[in-house]
């Protein structure tokens, strides 16, 4: 297992869809543990872009006529192909992001897991299918469901393999064509994915790539696209969301989150401690849903804050290409500059450092240790906004009410946990949490894993969701097919129309007593 070779990013970069890919500007990809050029991209343009919507236009109106169950092969394929190729995917989303074996191979899983679910679940999901009509009998009513056309996808640096690819699945699967505009830190993650697809029978011409700035890139796909998925900051996202207003298009995005864990008195403490390393360090802290903010009760919360303290002291960072570290570096020197700041900030205003606080250059130059604080309060830079770092602070409470209270004390609302003694405790913990995902016992992956369910936020922290049948169903514009027989608003044939509309609102009363009705 090691870093990609040159040979690999040579095959890759033909997949651009730009063209004179020699003659144009490029801008370097880094390894993240070591901060050396790997290699180079091409930086594309607005031109590229309306180049690779006019032929995915073309290729999705045939797309669109191929029924469901051949379009679910071809992501029953990627999903063979992508297991295939684990460890060369997972070399591929170390380097690019520096993140931990464990965490590459989990975004990797991800996207099989994701092209599976909707392989299978998609045909029904998109089969036309009735629904009461106006009149019984008299009114058969249908919906079936058209794909929205050419589907923009701006997705992160962070999760470049799953976030790139797995909402273009949703979209191919509902019968459109899609192009994408990678982050320019990690665009060969994309790549590498698109490639897959293309190997499992994708049209080449329904799944463009084109790399470069957002301002460029990024902007002239919100111009083109018919549909936009985003994930990235909340105050870019409400930007974007602006735009498809003007245009009228539709939008769905996955954006930031402060978010909560709750450890009640009833807890098993050792238990939740394993599962706060998990939500708090998972790739770095560099994860939407990830843990930033613990309130324990107070009756275990001095055993749960030393427990914690000294398993995270104890995590292995590192850059191995295997599974013998916990956590691996940052994805940039700006990551590992707001961390920084963080903490120096609630150092300098009277926080406490229990474990980590401090850059660790002597393994690279993105790492940071992961840290735990306490005495945050408000007035500090990390008390309500979002680090999305490996730095987290724990909120002694004298009661699970309080702990509540204080988690719905935020603009966002993706992701919650919960450490409670019963599944009951939990669950009614987990009902009084403005969050679109409570996972119990679990920092995020049950909710996130559970691609059946609808993931996505509450307040500032999303529109729209994705998994689920909502995943899919947003990429679909549903049409309702009625057709009228014997009887309708214009009368029965034979009946004078002065009577039929006396007896109109009879009829109408009595279907009441219908079920259903």
């Amino acid at each position: 297992m090691a870093k990609p070779d040159a040979a690999t990013f040579d095959r890759l970069r033909e997949l651009i869809a730009i063209d004179d890919l020699g003659s144009r500007p490029t801008r370097p990809v880094l390894e993240a543990f070591s901060g050396t050029e790997m290699t180079t991209v091409p930086v594309g343009t607005a031109d590229d872009v309306d180049a690779a919507f006019e032929i995915a236009r073309a290729a999705q109106r045939t797309w669109a006529q191929v029924w469901p169950r051949e379009r679910s092969a071809v992501l029953i394929e990627f999903a063979a192909l992508v297991m295939k190729n684990l460890d060369a995917l997972a070399d591929m989303a170390q380097a690019e992001t520096g993140k931990a074996r464990s965490y590459a191979q989990e975004e990797v899983l991800d996207v099989a897991m994701t092209a599976r679910h909707y392989a299978k679940t998609g045909p029904k999901l998109l089969a036309a299918g009735k629904v009461k009509g106006m009149l019984p009998l008299a009114t058969d009513a249908r919906v079936r469901y058209q794909p929205k056309g050419v589907v923009g996808v701006i997705s992160p640096w962070n999760y470049p393999m799953t976030l790139a690819v797995s909402d273009g699945l949703a979209a191919l699967m509902a019968g459109n064509a899609v192009v994408l505009k990678p982050d320019s830190q990690t665009p060969y993650c994309a790549l590498a994915m698109v490639e897959l697809l293309y190997k499992a029978g994708l049209p080449r011409e329904l799944f463009a790539v084109v790399p470069g700035p957002g301002s460029v890139v990024g902007q002239a796909i919100v111009a083109k696209a018919d549909y936009l998925m985003f994930t990235g900051s909340s105050a870019t996202g409400a930007q974007l969301a602006e735009q498809c207003g003007r245009r009228l298009i539709g939008f769905s995005a996955e954006l930031g989150g402060k978010n909560p864990m709750i450890i009640t008195k009833t807890a098993d403490i050792d238990n939740a401690v394993e599962g706060a390393v998990r939500a708090c360090y998972s790739n770095s802290g560099q994860l939407c849903i990830s843990i930033e903010r613990i309130y324990v009760e107070n009756p275990v919360a001095e055993e749960f804050s030393a427990k914690f303290a000294k398993r995270v002291a104890a995590m292995k960072l590192g850059s191995a290409y295997d599974f013998t570290t916990e956590m691996g570096s940052l994805a940039s020197a700006a990551q590992v500059d707001t961390v920084a700041a963080h903490v120096a900030d609630a150092k300098d205003k009277g926080a406490v450092v229990l474990a980590g606080g401090n850059r660790r250059d002597d393994l690279g130059p993105f790492f940071f240790e992961p840290t735990v604080l306490t005495g945050v309060a408000e007035g500090m830079e990390c008390f309500a906004a979002e680090t999305f770092g490996p730095l987290v602070a724990i909120y002694p409470v004298d009661t699970v009410a309080e702990a509540v209270k204080r988690a719905n004390d935020t603009e966002y609302g993706l992701n919650a946990s919960v450490f409670a003694g019963s599944s009951d405790e939990g669950r009614k913990i987990a009902a009084e949490l403005r969050a679109g995902t409570v996972n119990l016992n679990e920092g995020y992956a049950a909710a996130w894993g559970s691609t059946a369910a609808p993931m996505g936020g509450m307040g500032i922290s999303g529109v729209g969701r994705r998994h689920g049948a909502e995943g899919l169903l947003k990429y679909t514009e549903p049409q309702t097919v009625a057709e009228q027989r014997v009887i309708g608003l214009g009368g029965i044939k034979g009946v004078p129309r002065g009577l039929f509309l006396r007896i109109v609102p009879t009829f109408i009363k009595s279907l009441k007593f219908l079920p259903g009705r």
